[in-house]
């Protein structure tokens, strides 16, 4: 396996020249005291040399031990402990946390590529820092101040690790059916009791107490989801001086065997009458696990991203060195036996896919971290209302499409490898297995196209939508107005231009075929969202093209920016093109079997 480095120009890329991140931050005041470019910027090379020396070495070794369960304690493997106080003591649990409590307070897009670089190392280390970052977020948010000043700090410096415990055994996608149970105390706390599965860092050895967001019912809770309450439960009890306390009965059954993210402790977790306690409002409990959400899919998706983006520098070194066969045009090394790989056209397509899905993918996840920080620090009302639709309508496609691009970007770098790629030695194995739960977690992919399709542009009769389409349109009207841009950009505003009329067409047909039937909507769904997704990288490549005929210096960082975003629309933005025929096929044909003959 390559040695993992940060891709630390791409990012500077990204954020300085293609949305110009600096000068957004400066309008929102509550960010402008806490970060500038120049800043973001030295954060990032120290996150890419943490990630790249102390993370990405263990990554092999810690999926070939995995964890281990003891008698109701779980052991990391290897170096994971150290690694974590690493990085924790640099701060990098609290990159995106409250300052108010220890946090870092770097706006969501700085974040972004810090959580990139900690999964691109290692995928199953990076979950233990991520599911505490989601814990602090509904902490922060709904919980009263003192369970906010007795936990956040310690949560915030990785000297705790904060859990999310969600599903059971019965209940997934459907969380109003849970049956796990919080009884009220006279001293203001509950009981908690049930079990619950899947649970990701429930135990582990990293930290000295382990914080859970539990999600339960009071006992005269409404039925379905307006009955469920949020409880935080920590694994010791705290203290009045902050010192830990006694052992709380919430304890880890057995851990899960999977197919990937080995070193990643999942879970089945026990509360046997544990002391909890109430965070926000009693039966608004979904709520409150939904603040963290938007951040935590986007987070998932950026998983996808990160997994693909180790792939791809592992299938280029490899490729680069690897000789089989002479070029189709002839000899290329003439001084070796054979070629390198990478002169033979298929093994270009597969690294030229990757690399141009992985580009485009850090691009989008970058703009749906921009408008998460708009949404939050934003002052005029209307800028905040249109980025909170935007994240409403995007999220979903971030989640699914990364993680999807994922898997074939881990796939694709695999294939390069060849037989090699198959077997252990290298690492590509690897990836493929640990990327392939972030299609599943956090909401399946198909969930996720159903809230998109349904809930984001069915339910708004397309308003969500529209905002989107009108930005992409106002943005080709002028693509050709920038300094250094000029007529070049016709070839990329064009054909954009024409997939995003088909989207919008599109479009328009779901919402009047959902009139009629509903089945519609699951029906197109996830073809639509992933038609969506390849305009949306259209976007953000159009983007890119821009800033890189406007850059100066660097001509061959700017140059394959261009040849990347040629090849994006001549390759891979026509996918667009079979996934509309797929939705327009209609619902009709999923029902012509009855259950029995399947």
């Amino acid at each position: 396996m390559a040695e993992y480095k940060a891709p630390l120009r791409d990012m500077r890329f990204v954020l300085n020249e293609v949305f110009n991140v600096g000068q957004q931050w400066a309008q929102l005041p509550g960010l402008a005291e806490l970060v500038d470019a120049e800043t973001a910027m030295a954060v990032l090379e120290e996150a890419g040399k943490v990630t790249a020396r102390s993370i990405a070495p263990l990554s092999r070794a810690a999926d070939e031990e995995g964890c281990r369960w003891d008698n109701g304690a779980v052991h990391t493997p290897a170096g994971f402990i150290e690694a974590y106080d690493t990085y924790a003591q640099g701060g990098w649990v609290g990159v995106g946390g409250d300052p108010a409590f220890g946090g870092m307070g770097m706006p969501k897009a700085v974040s972004a590529q810090v959580e990139e670089m900690v999964n691109a190392a290692s995928l199953s280390f990076g979950l233990y820092p991520m599911l505490t970052a989601g814990a602090c977020l509904s902490i922060n948010a709904h919980a009263d101040e003192a369970l906010k000043h007795t936990y956040l700090p310690n949560m915030y410096s990785g000297v705790w690790a904060g859990s999310m415990c969600l599903t059971e055994p019965h209940a997934g996608t459907d969380l109003g059916m849970i049956r796990t149970k919080a009884e009220p105390q006279a001293d203001g706390s509950y009981r908690v009791t049930g079990t619950k599965i899947f649970i990701t860092g429930g135990e582990h050895d990293l930290t000295e107490n382990i914080i859970h967001l539990v999600l339960a019912k009071l006992p005269d809770a409404p039925a379905g989801p307006k009955g469920i309450s949020l409880f935080l439960v920590p694994k010791f009890l705290v203290n009045d001086d902050g010192s830990l306390g006694a052992r709380n009965p919430a304890t880890c059954g057995s851990i899960e065997h999977k197919m990937g993210i080995q070193a990643s402790a999942t879970c089945v977790m026990n509360f046997d009458e544990a002391v909890g306690y109430i965070v926000g409002e009693p039966n608004k409990g979904l709520a409150a696990m939904f603040t963290m959400m938007n951040y935590e899919r986007l987070g998932v998706g950026i998983q996808g991203l990160a997994s693909a983006e180790r792939s791809y520098q592992n299938a280029v070194e490899y490729a680069r060195d690897r000789l089989q066969s002479r070029a189709p045009t002839g000899p290329q090394a003439k001084e070796k036996p054979a070629d390198p790989i990478i002169v033979h056209p298929d093994v270009r397509r597969m690294l030229l896919t990757m690399k141009a899905l992985t580009e485009g993918g850090r691009a989008f996840s970058s703009y749906v971290a921009m408008q998460l920080d708009s949404a939050k620090y934003a002052q005029d009302s209307a800028a905040r209302k249109r980025s909170e639709e935007l994240v409403a309508l995007l999220t979903p496609v971030a989640k699914a499409f990364l993680t999807d691009l994922g898997l074939e970007c881990t796939v694709h770098g695999q294939q390069v490898f060849g037989g090699h790629g198959y077997i252990r030695e290298w690492g590509q194995e690897q990836l493929v297995r640990d990327v392939r739960i972030t299609q599943i977690y956090e909401g399946t992919n198909g969930i996720q196209a159903l809230d998109l399709m349904g809930r984001k542009v069915v339910a708004s009769g397309g308003a969500y939508y529209q905002l989107f389409s009108n930005e992409v349109r106002e943005f080709i009207a002028g693509a050709g107005a920038g300094a250094g841009a000029g007529a070049g950009m016709a070839a990329f505003t064009s054909p954009l231009e024409a997939a995003l009329d088909q989207l919008d067409g599109v479009t328009d047909w779901v919402l009047q075929q959902a009139k009629g039937n509903p089945n519609e909507i699951g029906a197109a769904s996830v073809e639509y969202l992933h038609a969506f997704g390849y305009v949306a990288y259209g976007y953000m490549w159009a983007l890119m093209a821009q800033a890189a005929l406007a850059g100066e210096g660097d001509e061959a960082f700017y140059q394959g920016k261009l040849g990347t975003a040629r090849f994006y629309f001549a390759r891979l933005l026509p996918r667009v093109d079979s996934l509309i025929a797929s939705v327009k096929a209609g619902s009709e044909s999923l029902y012509l079997l009855d259950a029995e003959q399947f």
